[in-house]
């Protein structure tokens, strides 16, 4: 099985919840090194809580799933105090 592959199946397993709150996460690139370069959709893009989302959740369970992998990074990760940032309906 692929790199891509595990890790894809690795996001498989915390996809429902974050579609729970309208969102959902991209594989963009694995780097040489073994960094994984994710895109967070919908409202995952725009959540304040993304940063919590991406290690709480995301991170541990590509890096669980799939030793090989060095490094999680999100390539629109919104920062906790960015004015635009929202969160999903059920959080607020």
């Amino acid at each position: 099985m692929s790199l891509l592959s595990q890790v894809e199946a690795a996001l498989d397993t915390i996809r429902p919840y974050l579609e729970a709150d309208g969102g959902n996460v991209s594989v963009e690139e694995i780097t040489p090194e073994g960094i994984v370069k994710l895109r967070l959709l919908g409202s995952c893009g725009s959540c304040p809580m993304s940063i919590m989302t991406l290690k709480a959740g995301i991170e541990q369970a590509i890096k669980k799933a799939v030793p090989e992998v060095t490094a999680i990074e999100a390539i629109n990760l919104t920062d906790i105090d960015d004015p635009n940032a929202v969160l999903p309906e059920n959080l607020r």
